[in-house]
């Protein structure tokens, strides 16, 4: 397969699908909407998890694993949850298969074999989690109860894009229930700013942190808080979210505690998660026409050496400088491979980790081993310099570090770049059809306004910012009175 990839400028989704694939990501898989996450695309996914695990705990969070399968009925106790997520369910109505005996070889449900309550594949938690909870808590000495799982959740999309959106995805979700509202709002604005950290200082994606317009909450959420980011096309994506759910959880399911006082009181509650979904979003934010731009905290290998050589003499030599550079850097904690194939020559190992975005790249041959020097490539700007053997591992720490910095900052420019105030609907269509990105202007709070505005721009209300001042002005639609402008834009 060729790795020359379409240009960005060209097709930005052909670019996007190709790159993930080419890469060795993930691919599609033989169901329908699902896709295999390769190794290499998984091992970043690990490095997610690890981050955002410790985080969690350091926060005071326990993991614990919940069932896939939730009963219908108990799917149903909080409505506006299950309206919400209704059209995505998969449905397992049948526990057997039997031979087909019309079909030689082949299996059919046996139609005697069927559930005496059907089982939504769950797409979400809340339900099975709540009706646990019920059980785990009796008293305000319970609570509050911080829970977190690693899992999977199957969403029955209709179109589908890896990473983006798939039928089945990876993720985390927490739900914690709390003795007070204010208890629970607390800890909803917490972990969006856990979220907002892990996004900008370990993937380098500045994100905007706001509140979700009521049409825009989760369901069965009466506040949903939301970290926005701007993807290289000028499009959005919601790079996370967390939901104060109030009582609605609590009473949909009798979950009650015995408070302070002796009284009996339902607790709040809030849930909260990130997907491989910020996969999609490391790509978009970073990568270029030569294929991924991995930051140094994310990247399954910080650094590549690769030897240059003739002959086997030559390799047993650069292979003992190469051992000496392992050892120093793994020293502190750089992960770094030794790329010593011999199936592979140089330019198409430098092409195959250029494509796979690892962040620098050392390359050694036998004039290197005369010199006392090695060649250094950064990935991120595709350019190289010589430095000394005695002076790299304080080169390469302070690189990564550089590079880290840099890939945030040049994300963060373009953001603010394509940041722009409208005061007038011409305006607001003008700016996103030819310079897109986040539109700053006034809406008159209603859903009427917000759903007319989509209807004709497929532009939606990312998030009312929650650093935005309080400001006078007119909806650019209705003309209405307005307090405080909001974000728009077109969104993944």
């Amino acid at each position: 397969m060729s790795k020359k990839l379409t240009s960005r400028a060209e097709d930005y989704s052909k670019w996007y699908n190709e790159l993930v694939v080419k890469a060795d990501l993930a691919e599609n898989s033989a169901v329908r909407g699902c896709m295999v996450i390769k190794p290499y695309g998984y091992a970043i996914w690990e490095k997610m998890q690890a981050e955002l695990d410790r985080m969690f705990k350091e926060t005071g969070h326990q993991n614990a694993y919940f069932p896939l399968f939730v009963p219908k009925s108990l799917f149903e106790a909080e409505e506006k949850n299950a309206e919400g997520f209704a059209k995505e369910c998969a449905v397992v109505t049948h526990y057997r298969l039997q031979n087909d005996p019309d079909k030689k070889g082949k299996l059919r449900v046996d139609p005697e074999a069927r559930l005496e309550e059907e089982l939504v594949v769950r797409p979400t938690s809340e339900a099975i989690i709540w009706n646990t909870y019920r059980g785990w808590i009796q008293s305000y000495r319970d609570l509050p109860l911080l829970i977190n799982q690693w899992a999977n959740v199957v969403r029955w999309e209709m179109r589908t894009r890896l990473f983006l959106r798939t039928a089945e995805f990876l993720w985390q979700e927490g739900h914690t229930a709390h003795e007070t509202k204010e208890e629970a709002l607390e800890e909803a604005k917490l972990m969006n700013n856990v979220y907002a950290t892990f996004v900008e200082k370990f993937m380098a994606i500045p994100v905007i942190q706001g509140l979700k317009t009521e049409s825009e909450r989760f369901a069965g959420a009466d506040e949903t808080y939301c970290i926005e980011a701007l993807m290289q096309d000028g499009k959005a994506l919601q790079a996370g979210t967390s939901h104060f759910l109030g009582q609605n959880f609590a009473r949909a399911f009798d979950v009650k505690f015995a408070n302070k006082e002796g009284k009996q009181d339902y607790v709040w509650a809030t849930s909260w998660g990130v997907s491989t979904r910020l996969m999609g979003a490391l790509i978009m934010t970073h990568s270029d026409d030569n294929g991924l731009v991995l930051p140094p905290s994310l990247a399954p290998n910080q650094v590549v050496i690769v030897p240059i050589y003739k002959s086997e003499e030559d390799l047993n030599a650069i292979t003992e400088i190469a051992n000496s550079i392992l050892s120093d850097l793994r020293g502190k904690s750089i992960t770094v491979k030794f790329d010593n194939r011999t199936t592979h020559r140089p330019g198409a190992k430098f092409a195959q980790h250029e494509l796979q975005g690892v962040p620098l790249r050392i390359a050694i041959g036998p004039k290197d081993l005369a010199n006392g020097t090695v060649e250094i490539a950064r990935r991120d700007t595709l350019t190289k310099e010589i430095v000394a053997l005695d002076n790299l591992n304080d080169k390469v720490e302070g690189l990564l570090k550089e590079i880290q910095e840099s890939l945030f900052n040049k994300a963060l420019d373009f953001r603010n770049e394509h940041i722009t105030e409208v005061d007038t609907f011409d305006a607001f269509k003008e700016v996103l059809d030819a310079k897109t990105g986040f539109i700053s202007a006034h809406w008159d709070g209603t859903a009427e306004t917000e759903d007319k505005i989509k209807e004709l721009t497929k532009a939606t209300i990312r998030c009312i910012p929650l650093e935005g001042k309080e400001e006078e002005g007119v909806c650019i639609y209705s003309g209405k009175p307005s307090k405080q402008r909001v974000l728009f834009a077109k969104a993944y």
